[in-house]
């Protein structure tokens, strides 16, 4: 890799050009200045950056002292509460506030609906993702198992009409009619600002004209209809030209949603970017999609397809105005955490550049582009989420770090917005403080289950051995730690202003299951929940349909808050009496996880992808089912519940496992085949037998060696 030198940095030459010929231009960034300004900022940021995270292993170490110190004791939660003070793991909260964050887009502060997470660095799905923002519901019913019955390639009419009639109830329960069923409407017309419906050729009403906003064509003949319900929109589309048209009493082809109102384009977990070349590949898609003008190429049934971002949707309204709806969802940076360096940029000391710095700044950069066209943010503001910070301190850097973006590219202080992953332990029970560290800034705190887990294990690694996975999600620390998250954000002023977030469904063939259960977090006062797919997106979007959010919210403020104290209960099983049948099957479980997962990471530099899980039943996976898998092997070889050649007996019957499913991916290379120079089997094993000595636990330290490692090779 070919270093420039560059203000007092040594700069990846793919890198500089990158910034210098594709992003500061029409810009009115002066390049000299940005890079004379941006090295004073990193040599400023990047010891504190470093200490914040030297902390964190001070804090770790004297809690696993205290956990030996007070081995075979019974646990007292109050000397652990008063020990976890006195190390300044748990912060006293202060007054109560309320958040101030302005110029926020409607779709974070009083729209709540589903949002799509997708890796940068693959622009079709970044595409894909970004066009979510309307979807059509017939496909995502007749392609999925909402509907029962077989999908076949070709047309299957008995099919279709249950998904009209499926549709028709929806319509009924949403949007009703008064005295009759959408199912015996034949005819729309406008009239007088109404929308008149037709059955028999007698006249009738929505029984809330407020719900239809406009149309498309002619009044008397509409070829598309609009219409809400709770902030969301629905297009009706009429065309008898059509196969569904033909079928339907009313001509009625489709119904067009909003789905995906927003969407994490993430740079962090669902991506493998290791070195200049592969944040380049990410930045460049990023700026792309802030310039408007990122499209993909690629061949779809013999033909080759051109990918773009939709444009906005334009109707009528009842009053014969003109109406805009935003056409693709708006978009967030997920940047990575205050961890991992990155080789791209050297530091006068020799030192690799912390990668959260350096994502802060070219995130931002590109996002200079879209404060012009407003494509993406109409208030002007760019929206980084950031991850696996550890408490207060932590969240006040990341304010600082913004700061000094502000000031380097001379923009509006608190143009940056930052969501807040509430997934490490430390900032779970501090949320309120790490709140307030950002109360002008900050519209987004979510839950997750894999990344909060991972950390609960690692903090308490000394503690005993961990429970079963799937007993977790039944924990109480976990239940609280959920609740907990949204009555902070509610009490700290997050209704109508900012987004309290719910995790990722996993299973995107699963979709009956998602709509059974996914209506949980609307239900738990969630704006917004993550979905894996743009069909994902749509279907789940139902549940906002049919659930008030914020009336869910105003339910809630009401009740006792989750208390603290039973978030710091630790999930381990005191005495564990399980069997060795139990025993490998969770490592088995937890074994193959890793290895799909890894051996793409490492041997394809592929971050996210549907990963067949034991039971062949396809994941979409990111370095969180990595970090709790890897964790909770190396916590019970750790405790004696295994023994490392029983851990590695299973890790070579897995990676058999994994190599026969990945049989048809012409890229794949089996690890059954040489163990010993597998790289990625390598790095599968050292992420569970020197699991207990990586920092919180995470992965990024080996995958990056180990990818870097195999680059080298390539």
């Amino acid at each position: 890799m070919k270093m420039v030198e560059k203000s007092g940095l040594k700069v990846s030459s793919t890198l500089l050009e990158f910034i210098n010929n594709e992003v500061i231009p029409n810009t009115n960034i002066d390049i000299d200045k940005f890079w004379n300004k941006f090295s004073e900022v990193v040599h400023e940021l990047s010891p504190i950056n470093k200490s914040l995270i030297q902390k964190r292993e001070i804090i770790q170490k004297k809690i696993d002292d205290w956990h030996k110190s007070n081995k075979g004791k019974d646990f007292n939660k109050k000397e652990y509460v008063n020990f976890l003070k006195s190390i300044d793991y748990l912060i006293d909260e202060k007054n109560d506030f309320k958040i101030e964050t302005a110029d926020i887009d409607e779709e974070i502060s009083s729209i709540a609906g589903p949002q799509l997470v997708v890796p940068v660095d693959n622009a079709r799905y970044a595409l894909n993702a970004a066009n979510a923002r309307w979807g059509s519901l017939y496909d995502a019913l007749y392609g999925t198992d909402i509907i029962s019955g077989s999908i076949g390639k070709s047309w299957d009419q008995d099919r279709a009409k249950k998904v009209i009639n499926f549709v028709r109830d929806f319509l009924d329960e949403r949007i009703p009619l008064a005295q009759i069923s959408w199912k015996n409407v034949s005819k729309f017309k406008i009239e007088e600002n109404k929308l008149i419906l037709f059955s028999d050729s007698k006249k009738y009403f929505l029984k809330n004209n407020e719900q239809f906003i406009g149309y498309k064509g002619d009044k008397e003949n509409p070829n598309s209809i609009l219409v809400k319900n709770n902030s969301l929109h629905i297009d009706i589309l009429i065309n008898s030209n059509t196969m569904v048209g033909k079928i339907d009493n009313a001509d009625i082809s489709d119904i067009v949603i909003e789905s995906a109102l927003s969407t994490i384009v993430d740079n962090e977990d669902s991506v493998a970017a290791v070195d200049a070349e592969d944040k380049v590949k990410c930045y460049r898609n990023w700026l792309g999609l802030m310039k408007g003008d990122l499209s993909s190429t690629f061949e779809k049934n013999g033909k080759m397809v051109v990918r773009k971002l939709n444009q906005d949707r334009e109707y009528v309204s009842k009053n014969g105005e003109k109406i805009n709806l935003h056409g693709r969802a708006l978009l967030l940076n997920r940047n990575v955490g205050h961890l991992m360096t990155n080789p791209a940029i050297l530091l006068k000391d020799g030192g690799e550049i912390p990668e959260g710095i350096l994502d802060a700044f070219v995130s931002t950069l590109c996002a200079l582009h879209d404060f012009k066209n407003k494509k993406n943010s109409r208030t002007g503001s760019v929206y980084i989420v950031k991850p696996k910070m550890h408490g207060p301190e932590e969240v006040a850097f990341t304010n600082t770090l913004f700061e000094k973006v502000e000031e380097t590219l001379g923009i509006k202080k608190y143009s940056i917005k930052v969501g807040i992953m509430d997934e490490e332990r430390r900032t779970t029970v501090n949320l309120k403080e790490c709140i307030r560290q950002v109360k002008n800034r900050i519209v987004f705190i979510n839950t997750g289950f894999l990344d909060r887990t991972g950390d609960e294990m690692h903090t308490s690694f000394e503690a005993g051995p961990m429970i079963f996975k799937g007993e977790m999600k039944k924990s109480t620390w976990l239940n609280t730690y959920e609740n907990w998250n949204v009555d902070i954000g509610l009490k700290c002023g997050f209704s109508g202003k900012a987004q309290i977030g719910k995790g990722m469904w996993a299973m995107p063939d699963q979709m009956a299951n998602m709509m059974e259960q996914k209506i949980g977090h609307p239900k738990s006062g969630a704006n917004c929940a993550w979905v894996p797919s743009p069909t994902a997106a749509t279907l789940h979007s139902l549940h906002y349909h049919k659930v008030n959010v914020f009336d869910e919210q105003d339910k809630i403020k009401s009740r006792e808050i989750a208390k603290v104290e039973n978030i710091l209960e630790i999930p381990k099983a005191d005495r564990p009496n399980w069997s060795v049948e139990d025993i490998n099957r969770e490592i088995e479980n937890n074994a193959q996880g890793i290895l799909g997962y890894v051996v793409r990471w490492v041997d394809q530099g592929v971050g996210c992808s549907k990963v067949p899980d034991i039971n062949n039943v396809g994941l979409m996976e990111d370095r969180a089912t990595l970090r709790i898998s890897s964790q909770h092997i190396a916590n019970w070889l750790h405790h004696g519940i295994c023994t490392k050649d029983q851990v590695m007996k299973i890790m070579k019957k897995m990676a058999k496992t994994v190599d026969d499913q990945n049989k048809n991916d012409p890229k794949y290379k089996k690890m059954s085949e040489d163990f010993e120079k597998s790289i990625a089997f390598s790095a599968a094993c050292d992420l569970v037998f020197k699991g207990r000595v990586q920092p919180s636990g995470y992965t990024e330290p080996l995958l990056h060696q180990k990818r870097l490692e195999k680059k080298s090779t390539n």
